[in-house]
């Protein structure tokens, strides 16, 4: 898709057509967004379909998950005009953190970690992610912010697929993704 054209008719999900396949094996995502990122108007259609569900919701802060979630998170930070949290991979902050681990979808182990002077208790944050295939990492983000008594707000993200973990999150937390209902089940089998 042309990275400047835009649909005459712009329904929810429009911009899923953007993102491109995976073409170096298991160890990453079955789905790449960062085009869906460079397209001007699929971005801001996006986050204008992930914030719907919160609109005239109390949120403090958004929280994105790295990497990906850095650049969908900030852009809806600056949407709402809130601050924006990084949710880190261990051993990037150079400040006090809290660290959790997760497995990610692919089955690795990690760690993730969060400066420990941003949440406050009672703080609303919204926690923003581009995918949530299996759930490991968005709850390693719910534990960190619960942690240190910050409420999750919400979890948005370009797709929460109907796994185990995708059902455990979306039945505690309000959540909001872009993936209409007839296109779920060709995303949670990865096609």
């Amino acid at each position: 898709m042309d990275l400047c054209h835009v649909p005459a008719t712009r329904e929810k999900g429009w911009y899923l057509a953007l993102m491109a396949p995976n073409v170096k094996g298991p160890n990453y995502a079955w789905l790449d967004p960062s085009r869906l990122y460079c397209h001007p108007q699929g971005l801001q259609d996006c986050v204008a379909d992930l914030l719907q569900p919160f609109q005239g919701d109390a949120i403090d802060m958004v929280a994105g998950i790295d990497a990906m979630g850095f650049i969908l998170g900030a852009a809806a930070a600056a949407t709402l005009q809130k601050g924006f949290l990084a949710i880190r991979k261990a051993g990037h902050l150079c400040v006090q953190t809290v660290a959790q681990p997760y497995t990610d979808y692919s089955g690795r182990e990690k760690v993730m970690e969060v400066r420990t002077d941003a949440i406050s208790p009672g703080l609303r944050i919204l926690l923003v992610d581009q995918w949530v295939e299996t759930g490991g990492t968005m709850r390693a983000a719910i534990e960190l912010v619960e942690r240190l008594g910050g409420v999750v707000a919400g979890i948005a993200a370009i797709c929460m697929e109907n796994s185990e973990g995708g059902k455990w999150i979306q039945e505690r937390y309000k959540c909001s993704h872009c993936v209409p209902p007839r296109l779920q089940p060709r995303f949670d089998q990865h096609q």
